[in-house]
């Protein structure tokens, strides 16, 4: 093998595959990276055996070979390298990769590539376009709700609903829901759900950032991996198997009060408030009072903690129905507000007992639900 490319190209191409090595593995293999020639390009590979990554960059190519070597070593010397050619040679029958730039040259122990984990390949599902600016949108507005421990494996993951011409995310986390409902611009042929993990979206996530043209998602025929492939870098993901909660029975379908109010606002007086939660069981107070003739209402946003102190804070509100009271965990109340991509939020609420509703003034393609903390008012 015998191929060169700008450090550039490889640093970033490691950076995108690193992503997916294992950090802690009995496999060796999964904490290496692979190397080889494809199609006049050099392609770069990593898997934890849960994503699989793979990433193509322009190189010239001028024996074809391949390897495996050991992805944090190779990236750490390939980042610290000039921004200059990086050649890299492997000796016939040898597992030394040899790599050499400007003045520097190094020599890196690899194992054999046939070793290296397959990465599934998906080509029986038909595929779905995908717009990758609104999937970026729905993806960030979505994974912060999904649960970080493995109690509930299925909460680990985002459902995704294909159904007519519409693609639906959810994540919950028994504390929080959230979904996120994108038009396709076709008809599916069938109803199709699957739970892809948290992690593996947000992997994908990193990915969007810099694609302009739709993006390719496929299923494979037993609905239990799925394929990303984007313009220069495909991701497999291993679904995760399980019937996830029926969401919709969780989204209260009326209110007795709801306060439209100014998201900046909101965010900013709910990180104070946050600052006296940390000592109080991060629980933050809202209430909200109509105003009175001409003034506009009042959503007051408090929080208190034993021994320490307590804060005080208003934001204007337009208000609908009742006077209302009710208490969130600040996280959970900053996570939504920090993602929401419009001006001013709906917050709707029935009892301090029952969960509060926010809903984006404006859009009708995303809900956000969170139950309620039970304080002492």
């Amino acid at each position: 093998m015998k191929i060169s490319s700008l450090q550039e190209n490889l640093s970033k191409g490691l950076s995108i595959v690193g992503r997916a090595v294992a950090v802690r593995s009995t496999l060796p293999q999964t904490s290496h990276v692979l190397i080889a020639s494809e199609s006049g390009r050099l392609k770069l590979a990593a898997t934890n055996l849960e994503i699989a990554i793979t990433s193509w960059i322009g190189a010239k190519v001028e024996e074809e070979g391949a390897i495996t070597v050991p992805a944090r070593l190779l990236s750490d010397f390939v980042n610290s390298l000039p921004n200059e050619p990086i050649e890299m040679t492997l000796t016939p029958r040898g597992r030394q990769l040899r790599i050499v730039c400007a003045r520097n040259e190094a020599s890196v122990a690899g194992m054999d590539a046939n070793d290296f984990p397959p990465i599934p390949a998906i080509r029986d599902g038909a595929p779905l376009k995908l717009d990758p600016v609104s999937l970026r949108t729905a993806i960030n507005q979505v994974e912060f709700a999904a649960a970080a421990d493995d109690t509930r494996p299925v909460l680990t993951g985002i459902h995704m609903l294909m159904e007519d011409s519409d693609l639906t995310l959810a994540a919950a986390d028994g504390f929080r829901l959230a979904v996120h409902k994108l038009s396709l611009g076709e008809k599916v042929a069938q109803r199709t759900e699957v739970i892809i993990p948290a992690r593996a979206m947000r992997e994908l996530n990193r990915f969007l950032a810099d694609e302009e043209e739709p993006i390719e998602m496929t299923l494979n025929a037993a609905r239990s991996q799925v394929l990303f492939r984007l313009k220069n870098v495909e991701m497999v993901a291993q679904l995760i198997q399980g019937t996830f909660p029926n969401y919709s029975q969780l989204i209260p379908q009326s209110w007795t009060s709801r306060a439209v109010v100014d998201v900046a606002e909101f965010l900013r007086e709910t990180r104070i408030a946050s600052i006296f939660a940390r000592d109080g069981s991060g629980i933050v107070r809202l209430q909200v009072n109509p105003g009175e003739e001409l003034q506009p209402g009042k959503l007051v946003i408090s929080a208190r903690a034993e021994e320490i102190g307590d804060n005080r804070g208003e934001v204007d509100v337009t208000m609908e129905g009742e006077p209302a009271k009710i208490a969130f965990n600040s996280k959970y109340l900053q996570d939504v507000l920090q993602v929401l991509d419009v001006s001013q939020v709906a917050l709707e609420t029935t009892n301090p007992s029952s969960p509060g509703v926010l809903r984006p003034v404006g859009q009708d393609n995303y809900v956000h639900v969170v139950m309620p903390m039970f304080v002492q008012w």
